[in-house]
């Protein structure tokens, strides 16, 4: 069974591709699995505890995600100055001395415009009630600040709603008129050592993060050296 919660951004949305570089600031134009899991188990931690997000984070890892993304999609593109850790140490007198210098790096943010959704597979109603309460819970996705707010209460159906992508890797049939990207999830092996920010156990990319192919309807309706306009294929 699926339950799903429907969103609206309230604030711009950035979340970089798995494989970007510190210096790489283009963003994907909706939440990957990963994310929307990790956001789903900070929910579970504050709600009910480290031990109940633990003994479920098992359902949660291997749970098919899909996505429903937001009718248009503007990104904006801007070079701002950044902080960066120096390579080496500052010279007596420099104008911007001490452990961080100021560089300027390019970064883009995007305006999610209308309603978008998200949609989990589980196997039990008691898994769905529970994932149902955390969804609610949700404020931000993508980097902090990127904040959306619940349009309704969850619902819980036997199929998946009309217009919802499930985020499997399968691009097959895949409409011309879309833009292909990837999207990182998790592994269904992944432990919750892994993903504890207190652990020392680290993950790898491939392995316990999987990145996954989707084709978003999205086309490109106009851009230009500051922003880049989507509209979904069917709207």
């Amino acid at each position: 069974m699926w339950v799903s919660a429907e969103y609206e951004a309230t604030a711009l949305f950035t979340l970089k591709p798995a494989l970007a570089t510190s210096s790489g600031g283009k963003t994907l134009l909706v939440p990957t699995p990963y994310s929307i899991k990790m956001a789903l188990l900070d929910v579970a931690c504050r709600l009910e505890g480290v031990e109940a997000a633990t003994a479920f984070w098992e359902v949660l890892a291997g749970a098919t995600v899909a996505l429903y993304p937001a009718p248009e999609v503007v990104v904006n593109n801007t070079f701002t100055k950044v902080l960066r850790q120096r390579r080496n140490e500052s010279e007596e007198g420099e104008q911007h001395g001490g452990f961080f210098g100021k560089t300027i790096a390019y970064r883009e943010y995007a305006y999610l415009e209308g309603i978008f959704g998200i949609a989990l597979e589980v196997d039990s109603t008691d898994d769905a009630e529970r994932i149902a309460r955390w969804l609610i819970n949700i404020n931000y996705l993508g980097k902090r600040g990127g904040f959306i707010q619940v349009q309704a209460l969850p619902t819980v159906s036997e199929f998946l709603t009309e217009g919802y992508i499930p985020i499997t890797g399968d691009i097959a049939g895949m409409a011309m008129d879309s833009l292909l990207t990837q999207l990182d999830d998790s592994a269904p092996d992944l432990s919750f050592e892994r993903v504890s920010v207190y652990s020392k156990d680290g993950m790898t990319l491939g392995k316990h993060r999987l990145l996954k192919h989707v084709a978003l309807p999205y086309r490109r309706v106009g851009s230009s050296r500051s922003y880049t306009h989507y509209r979904r294929s069917e709207e």
